[in-house]
């Protein structure tokens, strides 16, 4: 909607209107709602501008991080829940269009509006994540998965529901429910590495247990799981108790660079090597390559870019929700692989499963919100509600994927078929055994 023709009514919306249309931003993807009471009307739904402090945010940090505080702490809200979307629409707004010269106009007008107060930087929301000691150093990486991942087991079983799973579920219809998805998901994991009983299986990242919980039950596996987080072993530990399988499953807490009790018939690291750094993933591939035995699988599976220009380092993600988390083209990771002496066997992009799956998970949060907010803070409840809309909205246009990738270890025969059996059976867990059929690659795998 033209901002020259809209219907303002009173001061601030006055204002900010002819501060738009001066920095050439003539129409809005929303209706703006100011702490006064006014209406700048453009497009549906309606951003409420709570507090001044919104704006001092936006101008000392326009775009996303500028919007993102503001959201953060409250001074921005929308009138609906399904409404946040809008936010991340004007994100994009300011994003485009503002010049360093249109930076110094909104300033002049901020003053006008707010007063030179608005010239103060605001400051930063205690929720962003301190970074201290060199990148990826064992120790700073402890800290940034405590960030994440040490948020309180409670609020994790509201989002994550009964599987606790913690990555992109496996969807065979988008009806599913998401325990079902996520059990075919584990299920799927276990397939692709022709789990046997007896076998050794290495979990990098292994959250609570739940795959190695599900390996042990249906294929009848011993498994070692490593943490960074305390709390997650803590309760991982207790699962597999509760499992009854503490004589088969180990979790620790330990970085999987200081693991040294290999070999490993096959590893799995799901959802995990996101932390791992671009820098470091050389070393991350040869480390399985050394934990695995000769002719033994590895699987990754991992949010991959699209695009291999620098990722952006200043972001709400970076400094609210995965603190040093980098996210690589797949092609980097493969070739990290292949270097490491681990040969691609076969890759599978589940890109539109993780939209379903962060609906979902953003389902449980609209259902528990009083008791997320109660549990882990109204601001840190916003910051989850943000990251997994943005999360969800990235997967579903392509600015983002996760690909699961099965590697061998050269130096013995590995256990994959000649051919891909396509359509392969769903795989049903009865009685602690596998009767699925496992001859073949699951279908729908994209190389092998």
């Amino acid at each position: 909607m033209q901002l020259a023709r809209v219907r303002v009514r009173q001061e601030i919306a006055g204002a900010v209107r002819d501060a738009l249309t001066g920095v050439r931003i003539h129409e809005l993807p929303v209706t703006l709602r100011f702490w006064d009471g006014s209406v700048l009307d453009g497009g549906e739904p309606v951003v409420e501008v709570r507090d001044p402090v919104a704006i001092a945010h936006i101008l000392h940090a326009p775009g996303q991080m500028g919007l993102a505080r503001a959201w953060v702490t409250g001074a921005l809200d929308v009138e609906d829940d399904g409404d946040l979307e809008a936010i991340l629409r004007l994100r994009a707004t300011f994003r485009h269009q503002l010049t360093p010269v249109d930076l110094v106009k909104l300033t002049a007008a901020a003053v006008k509006i707010v007063g030179p107060s608005v010239l103060r930087r605001p400051p930063v929301p205690s929720l962003e994540a301190p970074r201290k000691g060199p990148l990826h150093s064992l120790a700073r990486d402890r800290a940034a998965i405590s960030h994440h991942y040490d948020v309180s087991n409670a609020f994790y079983r509201m989002l994550l529901g009964p599987t606790m799973v913690y990555s992109c579920a496996y969807y065979a219809d988008p009806s599913d429910s998401l325990e079902v998805a996520q059990e075919r998901k584990l299920d799927l994991i276990c397939r692709k590495l022709r789990l046997e009983a007896g076998e050794r299986l290495l979990d990098i990242g292994c959250g609570w247990g739940s795959l190695l919980i599900h390996a042990a039950r249906h294929y009848g596996v011993r498994g070692v799981g490593v943490t960074l987080s305390v709390e997650q072993a803590k309760l991982a530990r207790e699962r597999v108790a509760a499992a009854g399988l503490e004589d088969r499953i180990e979790i620790r807490v330990s970085d999987y660079r200081e693991l040294t009790d290999g070999p490993f018939d096959k590893i799995a690291s799901v959802g995990m090597y996101e932390h791992v750094g671009r820098g470091e993933l050389a070393r991350y591939t040869e480390t399985v390559h050394g934990l695995l035995k000769p002719g033994g699988l590895f699987l990754n599976h991992g949010i991959a870019r699209l695009f291999s220009e620098p990722p952006a380092t200043d972001t709400f993600l970076y400094r609210y929700v995965f603190p040093d988390g980098e996210l690589t083209p797949v092609t980097e990771v493969m070739t990290a692989m292949q270097d490491a002496g681990l040969e691609v066997r076969d890759a599978e992009s589940l890109r539109e499963h993780y939209t379903l799956t962060l609906r979902a998970w953003l389902a449980n949060l609209a259902e528990h919100r009083a008791e997320a907010e109660a549990d882990i803070s109204v601001g840190r409840e916003r910051v989850w509600r943000m990251y997994m809309l943005g999360s969800a909205l990235g997967f579903a246009d392509g600015d983002v994927t996760v690909y699961q990738v099965l590697t061998a270890r050269a130096g013995a025969p590995h256990p994959l078929p000649l051919q891909r059996s396509l359509g392969v059976e769903e795989t049903h867990c009865e009685g602690g055994r596998n009767h699925g059929r496992r001859g073949g690659l699951p279908h729908g795998a994209l190389t092998g």
